[in-house]
């Protein structure tokens, strides 16, 4: 049975029904308890589930505001981030099917004034991250007018010729919102709203999380994973050109499955531009292939073809994911707004199990431990490798600060990252921190500035916060030593931290000795953690791993 299938066949169409934190719309008992369970876990967002017949399925779970215990509903708006970018690439598709561009031409020739090697770069490599642009326009949240963010992105350098390989670029979008904002015969929003954004029946789904035009629903806030309120809230005056095209746009998870099934069904752009879309290609080699804004994947994950649009992170505590089955006709968004289960993470968790008929997987339950014996696993856990493991009792659970890449390892869980991405994401670090590239040197003289002459560098392990891989590494030289981490997109710098401390995780009781990793990335799997006296086992992704407290 496939992905919409095994959803639809417990759902039935309906509104939402309670406005109490924890409602679920009419999805079917069955759907609704498993995906409740994934609330109490920690989940808080919106799903959405629909076709060419309107929606099958619309659940909301946890709280926009927790402030004033306003309930997330299906009206409730969220950044998209990155999902962002299949409307760009909407829009530059619909401007290519009127003859205003081609997907050959060159940014340089489109765009006045753009120089450097973006100016190389084409409209179809822009739009399948194989432009070869390196490091970023802009931070998203900084004020970037629209002849700054052209003098930013030209004057970025080229990790490859354009072409060659693949490299994720937020500069290459916002680069094709430039465009757009110069072919279009009338600005990048303008044209966004009027022609991307308005179905033909009239309607106007979502709208920018920054400025205007803005959508008309509630705004969920976002929270960090330490709880706090996201920094940006949807007031940024702007002039928002750092996130014009790759991050810019916000709505519901309901719009963001209508416009998914509109785009596709032909209704947001032609029929032949939604085939040039289908054909305009870049193999990844795992199953993975890149279009415009969008990734498809094979049936080997799901059981069944699946495009898919993800993002989130940054500065707004959202995360979004779109997903298109091309056999069925339907569209299915997830938002959420907390760091706990983020939007793919749950797509990730239930999505195998629906596509091969079976029922929602659930988390595990959170088992109530007396104070005294989390404060009896307190204490420095050696691995045999040489890494520590410290232990520290909080108020229902257990912290470990991993200081060794071995350490780190032995800790590391995701569903979205495999241990060879690790070893990539490491290597590119190590490479960047060489200083060959603008960037590298930028990064290396950050360093320095921090601990002082720099000597040497070393991996210190990696691990995924808000949905990315951030490596840490120490910095050694003759003053001493100091850790940092990197999370990179490609050959760019996605965020940085000078004079980190070691990586922490919690772990929450599930039974007499033994713990879990306390955020979710799967149920029934992930990490695991036993102890039986001074000893420490740790089971995960990466092999079983044993640690003895220090006398």
């Amino acid at each position: 049975m496939i992905l919409a299938a095994a959803l639809l066949s417990a759902a039935c169409t309906g509104e939402t029904g309670d406005d109490s934190p924890e409602a679920a719309a009419a999805c079917g008992s069955e759907i609704e308890s498993g995906l409740s369970r994934w609330a109490d876990a920690g989940f808080s967002g919106s799903i959405a589930i629909g076709g060419e017949e309107g929606f099958a399925c619309l659940a909301s779970f946890g709280l926009a505001d927790m402030a004033n215990g306003a309930p997330n509903t299906d009206a409730t708006v969220f950044a998209i981030g990155s999902v962002s970018k299949a409307f760009t690439a909407a829009a530059v598709l619909d401007l290519a099917a009127s003859g205003a561009l081609g997907l050959d031409d060159r940014a340089g020739d489109l765009l006045p004034g753009l120089g450097g090697p973006a100016a190389e770069a084409t409209v179809e490599q822009l739009l399948l991250h194989t432009g070869g642009l390196s490091g970023s326009h802009g931070t998203d949240h900084e004020p970037l007018d629209r002849d700054e963010a052209i003098a930013a992105v030209g004057g970025l350098e080229s990790a490859f010729a354009p072409g060659t390989d693949y490299s994720y670029s937020n500069a290459g979008y916002t680069l094709l919102a430039l465009i757009v904002d110069e072919r279009s015969g009338t600005s990048y929003r303008d044209y966004m709203v009027e022609e991307i954004l308005t179905l033909p029946s009239g309607e106007r789904l979502g709208g920018f999380w920054d400025g205007e035009p803005a959508p008309g629903g509630p705004r969920a806030l976002g929270y960090e994973a330490d709880g706090l309120v996201a920094a940006a809230t949807g007031d940024f005056d702007g002039p928002h050109w750092a996130l014009e095209g790759n991050g810019d746009l916000a709505m519901s998870a309901a719009e963001l499955a209508a416009w998914t099934r509109a785009l596709f069904a032909g209704e947001v752009i032609g029929a032949e531009a939604v085939e040039t879309l289908r054909g305009t290609v870049f193999e990844h080699g795992d199953g993975a292939t890149e279009l415009p804004g969008w990734v498809a994947v094979d049936a080997a994950t799901y059981g069944v073809e699946v495009l898919m649009s993800a993002g989130g992170g940054g500065d707004t505590g959202h995360h979004a994911v779109a997903a298109w089955l091309p056999e069925t006709g339907q569209a299915l968004a997830v938002t959420s707004n907390t760091a706990d289960i983020t939007a793919e993470e749950l797509l990730k968790a239930i999505g195998p199990a629906l596509a091969a008929g079976e029922a929602i997987p659930v988390p595990e339950g959170h088992a109530e431990v007396d104070p005294a014996e989390l404060a009896a696993r307190e204490g420095a856990y050696v691995l045999d490798s040489g890494g520590t493991l410290t232990i520290t009792a909080t108020g229902e659970g257990l912290e470990v600060a991993a200081e060794g890449a071995d350490a780190v390892a032995a800790m590391f869980t995701s569903a979205d990252h495999s241990p060879a991405d690790v070893e990539t994401h490491e290597a590119a670090v190590l490479a960047l921190l060489e200083g060959a590239s603008e960037a590298g040197r930028e990064e290396l003289e950050a360093a320095e500035d921090e601990f002082g002459p720099v000597t040497g560098v070393e991996v210190a392990g990696t691990v995924v916060e808000e949905s990315e891989l951030r490596t840490y590494v120490r910095f050694s030289g003759p003053e001493g030593t100091g850790l940092a981490w990197y999370a990179l997109d490609g050959a760019s710098v996605a965020g940085a931290w000078l004079g980190a401390e070691p990586p922490a995780f919690t772990l929450v009781p599930t039974g007499e000795g033994a713990y879990r990793q306390e955020n979710l990335a799967g149920a029934g799997a992930g990490l695991r953690v036993v102890f039986d006296g001074d000893r420490m086992t740790v089971t995960g992704p990466g092999g079983t791993a044993e640690a003895v407290r220090r006398a």
